[in-house]
């Protein structure tokens, strides 16, 4: 018998739906509902407290390859929690260009820095848009932080291009306009996610 069909019989066996074993484990009806039809298994955490639940030990529930595969998703779920937190600290930490002396400004022929909420000597529309940037990835990592989880298909898939895709305009607006040092604080941020991104795939 698969883990699905052991937990679909203990379950029955007991008498309860799916929405009453969700209840007592903590977790969906969906989530039961995806294990019962064997399309996932449930984390090791989750597995405890079927186990614990139905008073029956792991090795019961779980066939030797089961055992391993929980084991591998276990562990690249860690690793996706882990670049989520990470993406969602960088997205955060923009909110220093609003503080911290990174954009250039030209005031009568002297160049000085200043940050972002002290800079007037640019276009109004070049520092809407410079605004615009730093609160939507500083929103993108607030958002992060908030979903970590959520399990919403659109969510899942977007999340991390969501966030490569508003460190890259960042530094393409700081480029483009001219400011070298908010340009290059950009960049580290941005260089430090895709190297995460690579060494966890």
């Amino acid at each position: 018998m698969t883990f699905g069909e052991k937990l679909k019989k203990l379950r029955t066996d007991n008498g309860l739906t799916q929405d009453e074993l969700a209840e007592k484990t903590y977790v969906t009806r969906t989530a039961i509902s995806k294990w019962e039809s064997d399309r996932g298994y449930p984390n090791i955490d989750s597995l405890k407290a079927i186990s614990k639940f139905f008073s029956v030990s792991i090795d019961d529930l779980l066939s030797s390859d089961e055992v391993l595969t929980i084991a591998e998703e276990d562990n690249k779920q860690q690793e996706t929690r882990f670049k989520d937190l990470v993406y969602a600290l960088l997205d955060l930490s923009i909110a220093m260009l609003l503080f911290l002396p990174f954009f250039a400004e030209n005031t009568e022929g002297v160049i000085r820095s200043v940050s972002l909420i002290m800079l007037d000597g640019v276009q109004p529309y070049l520092k809407a848009a410079y605004f615009t940037v730093v609160i939507g990835m500083f929103f993108a990592g607030v958002l992060a932080l908030a979903l970590q989880n959520c399990e919403k298909e659109f969510w899942l898939k977007n999340k991390t291009n969501i966030s490569l895709m508003l460190g890259t305009v960042s530094v393409l607006l700081f480029v483009i306009s001219s400011q070298p040092y908010a340009a290059v604080f950009a960049f580290v941020l941005l260089l430090v996610k895709v190297f995460i991104l690579i060494k966890l795939r």
